[in-house]
């Protein structure tokens, strides 16, 4: 669907400039951008992010994870950069055109092409998606949106805009369920350090950083 074709709440546009596509409000603006990450992708820096120690997987070369709830995908490219093979689902259409855009430039920029072409983008509900995938998964990874005050105001500014399309999980249940039957290897939540389990799934192990926390659920 073309950006234009997109149904938006009141107030809310996309415009396309010379930095890309962005949605704004007339003041605010929110735009994907993966090259501001370049410094945590070098390998010294990338070795050492949570989500990437919790994603591995001992004994396979190139690791498929789903990223059931893609948003602007930068998870997604950290863990390609790591060497996994990520399929990004997002279920809000402008979201995803938001994100498809900046896979684009991705593409154009020599140091994130690579990178890029193990990124795949599905637009649709994660439950339908994992249900219908033809291969299974060694990792899926949940990150539903979830209420919590931030300190930087830049932060609150891009949180504003995107919480006016997209608003927190609201069956947990159903998301981790369809994970499990996907049957990966392993499901990796991120959570609030401090916050509850997704679902009320008790993780077999997680890995605390000083603001989230990452679940890892290792099926039987």
């Amino acid at each position: 669907m073309a950006a234009s074709e997109l149904q938006l709440p009141e107030g809310l546009e996309l415009r396309r400039g010379e930095r890309g596509l962005a949605l704004t409000d007339g003041t605010l603006e929110l735009r994907g951008d993966f090259t501001r990450l370049l410094p945590r992708l070098r390998p010294a820096n990338l070795s050492h992010e949570l989500l990437v120690r919790a994603a591995r997987v001992k004994g396979v070369a190139e690791p498929f994870v789903v990223d059931a709830t893609a948003g602007l995908g930068e998870d997604s490219l950290l863990l390609a950069a790591a060497g996994f093979r990520v399929t990004l689902c997002e279920r809000d259409a402008v979201i995803a055109s938001l994100l498809a855009d900046t896979l684009e430039r991705a593409q154009g920029t020599p140091e994130l092409q690579d990178i890029a072409q193990r990124m795949k983008l599905v637009t649709g509900d994660a439950t339908q998606v994992l249900a219908a995938l033809d291969q299974r998964p060694d990792v899926v990874f949940l990150d539903p949106m979830f209420p919590q005050k931030r300190k930087r105001a830049a932060t609150n500014k891009k949180l504003q805009l995107f919480q006016r399309l997209e608003q927190p999980c609201e069956d947990e249940e159903a998301l981790m369920q369809a994970a499990l039957a996907a049957h990966p290897r392993k499901v990796v939540v991120k959570r609030p350090l401090k916050g509850p389990y997704l679902a009320g799934v008790k993780p077999s192990s997680s890995l605390a950083g000083k603001v989230v926390r990452y679940d890892c659920i290792v099926p039987h």
